[in-house]
């Protein structure tokens, strides 16, 4: 046996509390190494009176990546309080006890030491992690509001192009609004939309608004705040939460804090909102962004000298940014923020944050834009989850990019969700493509069946999916900025077919809400060899099967239960269905 692979770390993602008196426990050993793992436990006070020492519970191996297996078990306690360790048998024969203090052989004068076990020393309910419940049963659109529609064209800024004339440019205008959204309210719902992820429509620079001058004001090219409310209201009343995009890492370089920092230098009262090293500051123009950057006296977004990085740690921008972030709450009544660059800010200020949001709106949403594994962000404390880009790139990686095999995908796959408790797996915010990536389907080389092969298997994954406005009806685009194309409005020019398979995805999504956002997942068949993937979701007594083949064989099935889904399947009989590549299926049995 591995004995080096054993690992539990108390109180983290490997043991939280998932309700007030449920307990998830987790241990993680060498792949294919142990044949036995059982849970020691019992309250810290009574190890000497009950002996419970003596005791073994079964745990469960779930998820498995490319180098590890990982056991879980839920429990409780009545005196909620636990200590608790592991019991290990290897295929070897090997019987270990894993506690606090490291790996032992498995005798009672081991068992019987009380500072031998971990420990959850109360179960602290205003310590538990908790995300909103409303999250779990979101569809989410992104909308990049320059884009998606028109709908007065008195805002319209100069040199406004007309709609879809041209593949945009970095500095084009095409006049998008927010009275184009709220034109279009009941198409989002006609879609099964539930919440809208809007990208920043503060008062800024650019068409994509990341270069905020004013976080107070509506952006005038996209309408006023009496417009906002309207929007915000309706949508409420057509059953649709709004996420607005909180930019609180940098500032745009025409915002009045930083052009007195250029007046006036290290005279300036907002000389410390930056992190600046030397006087004057620079000034570049637009081409300029990429050769000048190296050399700036002052920190910025990227390599781009027209967003400042903005001191969080320097109390008055705290108390200016928190303002922001609990008046759109307060006065708005939004539904949660993205935070853009959010692992470039610091910890300290996420905390107060945190505090500030939910203190108004306790069931806000909160997600950090983060590409990379987080669980320092993701501790109760700060966000409730993270764009899942890395649990989406392993996906992506597979079936679109084909740079993977499946089983390396579904390693890469648990591997994320393992890092974070189930809470923030349940409400985590999966996406294939957005403002900042090539569109899935010009990803899939123009494959329409592979593009919705892909959105499916997104869609049966654990987290909340999102869609970026055009997907449903088949818009292509390359890497920013071809993927912020106008939206197409003409039946003629959609994909209508892509649309219905839509629909029908997003209300399969809604009516099995519960076992896709709780459920568990067993993966029935990885095949690298045949390009088969099989796996269940089960959840209170209901499965969801799902059937995907991306070999170039066809795959024979005899389906058992309801079908709820199919796409690119030949229907043999009554229960055989042929798969063709990219062909998929989901059943309920």
């Amino acid at each position: 046996m591995e004995t080096a692979a054993i690992y539990h770390r108390p109180d983290s993602e490997y043991a939280f509390l998932y309700t007030a008196d449920r307990l998830r426990i987790r241990l993680r050993t060498a792949k294919n190494d142990v044949k036995v793992v059982a849970l020691i436990k019992g309250d810290p006070y009574d190890i000497t009176q009950t002996k419970w020492y003596l005791e073994k519970v079964p745990m469960e191996k779930t998820l498995s990546t490319a180098l590890h297996d990982y056991w879980e078990l839920e429990v409780t306690s009545e005196t909620r309080r636990l200590q608790y360790g592991f019991y290990v048998e290897g295929f070897d024969g090997l019987q270990a006890f894993y506690g606090d203090q490291g790996l032992f052989p498995y005798e009672e004068e081991h068992l019987a030491v009380p500072n031998a076990y971990f420990r959850m020393p109360y179960f602290q309910e205003i310590d538990r992690f908790k995300a909103p419940a409303w999250v779990k049963e979101t569809v989410w659109y992104q909308i990049f509001p320059e884009r998606f529609a028109n709908g007065d064209k008195s805002n319209d800024p100069k040199g406004t192009l007309p709609w879809g004339s041209k593949a945009p440019d970095r500095d084009d205008f095409f006049g998008g609004d927010l009275q184009g959204i709220l034109d279009h309210l009941d198409y989002l719902v006609d879609l099964g939309i539930n919440g809208l992820y809007l990208c920043p429509i503060f008062k800024a620079h650019s068409n994509h608004k990341y270069d905020t001058i004013d976080y107070l004001e509506i952006d005038p090219d996209f309408g006023d705040k009496a417009l906002f409310k309207k929007l915000v209201d309706a949508a409420h009343a057509k059953g649709i939460k709004i996420m607005l995009d909180a930019v609180f890492n940098h500032m745009g370089d025409t915002s009045p804090q930083w052009q007195d920092v250029v007046k006036n230098g290290e005279k300036s009262r907002y000389a410390s909102w930056f992190h600046i090293h030397s006087y004057p500051v620079d000034q570049y123009v637009m081409t300029d962004v990429v050769e000048t950057a190296a050399n700036l006296s002052y920190d910025t977004f990227a390599f781009t000298p027209h967003m400042p990085k903005l001191n969080t740690a320097n109390p008055e921008v705290q108390d200016y940014l928190l303002n922001i972030a609990t008046y759109w709450v307060r006065e708005f009544d939004i539904d949660g923020w993205r935070l853009d660059v959010a692992n470039e800010v610091d910890h300290h200020f996420w905390k107060l944050f945190h505090q500030a949001v939910l203190a108004i709106k306790p069931d806000l949403y909160i997600l950090g834009e983060i590409w990379h594994s987080s669980q320092s962000w993701l501790n109760g404390d700060e966000f409730h989850a993270v764009m899942n880009y890395a649990f989406t790139d392993s996906i992506k990686d597979y079936f679109v990019k084909g740079l993977i095999a499946p089983s390396k995908m579904v390693s890469g796959m648990n591997q994320q969700q393992l890092l974070y408790r189930d809470q923030t797996n349940e409400v985590t915010f999966n996406l294939l493509d957005s403002h900042d990536t090539a569109r899935i389907l010009t990803l899939a080389n123009g494959n329409l069946q592979l593009a919705r092969a892909v959105l499916t298997f997104m869609f049966m994954q654990k987290g909340s999916p999102c869609i970026y406005y055009g997907t449903e009806i088949g818009m292509t685009g390359g890497d920013d900025p071809d993927c912020r194309k106008c939206m197409i409005w003409e039946p003629a020019n959609q994909d209508l077919t892509m649309l219905a398979f839509t629909k029908e995805l997003i209300a399969l999504r809604k009516n099995y809400a519960a076992v896709l956002a709780c459920g568990r997942t067993n993966w029935q068949v990885v095949s690298d060899e045949t390009e088969v993937l099989i796996f269940n979701r089960s959840y209170e007594n209901v499965t969801l099967t799902a059937y995907f083949n991306a070999g170039v064989d066809d795959l024979s099935l005899e389906l058992e239960g309801e079908i709820l889904l199919q796409q690119n399947c030949l229907l043999t009989n009554d229960s055989n269905f042929v798969l063709q590549q990219h062909g998929f299926a989901i059943t309920l049995g």
